[in-house]
């Protein structure tokens, strides 16, 4: 169990760069191990309740005859063992993540800039006015694509995918474009605190509910 858990971090993530597959599978491992963490302590209970620490011989110092001992004494070893794993898997994640945000971040900032310069450029040449918020992001499930892509909450959204102020109608909208890209990269703006950022969301089943893992509600203008 140790093994296939290590070998996810000893390899190449760092050298190769952590994509979104590669935390989903760890996200995917992380499961794994819980399950079978539970499916231990539920066999520890089917032994007259017994838990990790109660012990296993009689008053008289003998070995108990009311459980299977071999089978106690193996669950205890494996829920050691897993709630080693999962430590390590859980610490995987997070490095995981940090490496993905702090590689985007720059690229970010670039996006960021770039997008600064062609709607003052628009404006100027246009006379446009800049665009509105058209929705609000009002919550974010730890671990769901929309975490991992940077989304946060009291995000308003300037641009979802092809969603924009001047054709956003309702909800049905976004999640129109949602169905439509499960597995492909959305271009997603925000406006977070007075500045814009321009992130890239990819909807995709996880544990969790839907393809985002996030809440959206229309802006009230």
């Amino acid at each position: 169990m140790s093994e296939k858990a290590g070998s996810q971090s000893g390899g190449s993530p760092e050298a190769s760069g952590v994509t979104v597959s590669d935390i989903q599978e760890l996200i995917r491992r992380k499961e794994e191990i819980e399950a079978q963490i539970k499916a231990n302590y539920e066999v520890l209970e089917s032994q007259k309740g017994i838990g990790m620490n109660e012990p296993l011989v009689d008053c008289e110092g003998y070995p108990r005859a009311d459980v299977d001992l071999y089978q106690v004494r193996t669950a205890r070893h494996n829920i050691v063992c897993l709630q080693n794993d999962h430590k390590a898997v859980m610490k995987q994640v997070e490095d995981a993540l940090h490496q993905l945000h702090a590689r985007d971040k720059e690229k970010q900032a670039r996006d960021l800039a770039e997008a600064h310069r062609e709607a003052l450029s628009r404006g100027q040449s246009q006379g446009l006015s800049p665009p509105q918020a058209f929705a609000k992001v009002n919550s974010v499930s730890p671990g769901s694509p929309a975490s991992i892509a940077g989304l946060q909450v009291d995000d308003e959204i300037l641009e979802f995918g092809s969603v924009n102020t001047q054709n956003f109608q309702s909800l049905q909208n976004i999640g129109s474009v949602v169905q439509h890209s499960e597995g492909k990269s959305l271009n997603v703006t925000v406006m977070r605190r007075g500045e814009k950022h321009q992130l890239r969301l990819v909807p995709t089943r996880w544990a969790g509910k839907g393809l985002l893992g996030c809440n959206i509600i229309p802006l009230q203008r």
